[in-house]
């Protein structure tokens, strides 16, 4: 295994899960750019990348609706009481975690690293699943 599932998690499910963030937040909620990036603490331009799909575009959050209804929620969450920067990093990392224990990142960590076989690989099921 060239590719662990926390360098997966970091590398991809992560900034999946903010570009979908920021998506929502833009497109459903229509905030601009910039309080976006003052809700999520990161700059305007990283908003923008996530809007152009330049960043986080790798993995469709929206297929997953449990996961996609959580950030929903949490849209709101940050709409109506902003998290810190901590605070909203540990979400999105708990978020991360649960992607990985519910088996739906598998068949994307294979495509990354061929040696990881989905059918007998167990790892993020036994440690985060429920």
């Amino acid at each position: 295994m060239k590719t662990n599932a926390f360098e997966v998690a970091a590398k991809y499910v992560y900034p999946s899960l903010r570009r979908r963030l920021v998506e929502i937040l833009y497109r459903e909620h229509r905030l601009k750019q910039m309080d976006i990036a003052r809700l999520l603490h990161i700059t305007q331009s990283a908003v923008s990348r996530y809007l152009k799909m330049d960043r986080g575009a790798l993995i469709d959050v929206k297929s997953f609706e449990d996961i996609d209804e959580e950030l929903r929620k949490l849209a709101m969450e940050i709409i109506t009481n902003p998290p810190g920067e901590y605070e909203l990093h540990s979400r999105l990392v708990l978020i991360s975690l649960e992607m990985l224990g519910k088996g739906y990142v598998c068949s994307f960590h294979s495509h990354i690293d061929p040696e990881i076989d989905p059918g007998r690989c167990q790892v993020c099921l036994d440690l985060f699943g429920e």
